[in-house]
């Protein structure tokens, strides 16, 4: 009797997860992905962009520093790239309460 009940529950554990349902596969490729993502928050993509313009920024003035030294030029851009990001997340949530709390309509 044993022997059977393990059987069964061996047989259960081990049964195939083919039960002959196609479910259809959801790929995603990134392109669609990051839409899909810049459409649900808009200020993701705009601290991403705004980061890399300091950072294209800081290394387009890195010659003309001037007797500014090194680490003091990298410090202010990283401040500068920080604060636009922070920024962006800082306006994003203020739009997505809005849009949640405020601007939803009322049932």
């Amino acid at each position: 009797m044993k022997q059977k009940l393990v059987e069964v529950i061996l047989q259960a554990v081990t049964m195939s997860t083919d039960t002959g349902v196609s479910l259809p596969s959801y790929e995603e490729d990134q392109g669609s992905k990051l839409i899909r993502k810049a459409k649900e928050a808009p200020f993701v993509p705009i601290g991403m962009a705004g980061f890399a313009a300091v950072v294209a920024y800081g290394l387009y003035k890195l010659k003309s520093r001037g007797n500014t030294k090194m680490s003091l030029h990298l410090i202010h851009m990283r401040v500068a790239a920080q604060g636009f990001v922070v920024g962006a997340m800082t306006i994003g949530m203020g739009y997505s309460m809005y849009r949640e709390f405020w601007a939803k309509p009322k049932p």
